[in-house]
Parts: structure tokens; sequence; C-alpha cells
């Protein structure tokens, strides 16, 4: 089970794949189980934004456990929140924000002792 950050630009966390582009990012959904998503917005000018990856998520029922949208555009963080929010399945947690810092040090934790 892997967790996913997918953003442009910021730094990777500890415990977390890399995801560039929304087509590394839909790949690894397709291929992987998921425990946590980690969405940005704005992706850069040569790709698509986060609202596609929410858009191939619902229509490929591609839902990890978790999802967190972390994203400072204001405006893109509501567009994902409201295309998921209505289509997560029963067991699927949508957080409107970042992955919070505790959260964050149990996956760092967990990852240094493998």
């Amino acid at each position: 089970m892997i967790n996913i950050f997918m953003d442009d630009c910021r730094k990777l966390p500890q415990g977390f794949t890399l995801a560039r582009t929304t087509e590394e990012c839909l790949l690894l959904l397709r291929e992987c189980e998921v425990n946590i998503l980690s969405l940005d917005y704005d992706m850069g000018p040569d790709d698509y934004s986060g609202d596609e990856v929410c858009r191939r998520m619902v229509l490929e029922g591609l839902f990890p456990r978790q999802i967190y949208l972390h994203t400072s555009s204001s405006w893109g963080r509501r567009e994902m929140y409201e295309l998921l929010y209505v289509a997560r399945p029963e067991g699927t947690e949508l957080y409107n924000g970042p992955v919070t810092d505790e959260v964050l040090a149990g996956i760092a934790a967990g990852a240094a002792g493998k």
C-alpha cells in the first residue's frame, strides 16, 4: 500500500510516492493500492489540473482510503472537494486541506521503521 503526493513543485513528504504530473498520479491510482492521496490543483501550464484527476477518479472508481487537498488555490480546492464529496464511497475519508503534521509524523515514523 502506498501514499501518493501529487504536486508539480513542492517537496515530497517522507513516506509518500511522488506524482509530478496528473498522468503519473492516475497511473499510480490504477496500478497500486493507495492509502493516502494528497492533491494539488495547479499542476503547471503543460498539464491538466487536479480537478481532472478527481473527475477520472470518480469515473473509474479510483478511490484511496483518505484524500487530502493541499493546494493553495481556494477555488481549486473547492472544485476538487465538490467533485469528490458527492461520489466518494463509504470508507473513503475526504479532507478539505493538507495532511496534518500529526499524520505526516506517523507516516514518517512508519517509513523509518521499514
